[in-house]
């Protein structure tokens, strides 16, 4: 059998390149929008007659989750810099270690969603909202619940298709 390195070295470095682009734009823009909701809450609220406590607490748990999210980037991207070596095998291994990071934060982001949920729920009944408002919410986290775990499917059969690839080019 034989192997045409630059065909598998162009593969490789697609699939690092892919990993890489996926979870850079996960990343920053679930940055720019937990912060922007976070400001965006804290304002309506701040301006209210009568401000709601809950609303107050939501926003800073999505203000802290951006926090966290911020963090944990530059934290990846540290970590990264010089870790992996400058050769198919690091190329792959580097590739494998970003589907796993993306994987462990679209599970975070995904859990994420009960305290946030929570918060507008009892946002809603201490501003007096109806039954149906509040009804209508909850069937929307739960449809965003389910579109997270197919999301997070996703991510998880890349994952497994990057590391079944790597054990059949264990000769690199």
């Amino acid at each position: 059998m034989t192997i045409d390195e630059k065909v598998l070295r162009d593969r490789i470095l697609l699939k690092k390149e892919q990993a890489r682009h996926i979870t850079n734009i996960s990343e920053l823009l679930l940055i720019i929008v937990y912060a922007g909701a976070g400001a965006f809450i804290l304002d309506l609220n701040v301006f209210r007659q009568r401000p709601i406590f809950f609303m107050y607490l939501l926003a800073v748990w999505v203000l802290g989750t951006t926090l966290y999210l911020l963090m944990r980037r530059v934290r990846r991207l540290r970590r990264d810099k010089n870790r992996f070596e400058q050769c198919m095998r690091g190329d792959l291994d580097h590739a494998i270690s970003m589907a796993a990071y993306q994987v462990r934060l679209s599970q975070f982001m995904r859990w994420n969603m009960l305290p946030v949920g929570l918060f507008v729920l009892f946002s809603l009944w201490e501003g007096g909202k109806s039954i149906w408002v509040a009804g209508g919410t909850l069937i929307f986290f739960a449809f965003a619940w389910y579109a997270g775990g197919f999301e997070h499917s996703i991510y998880k059969a890349r994952k497994r298709e990057l590391q079944i690839f790597q054990k059949s080019c264990n000769f690199i």
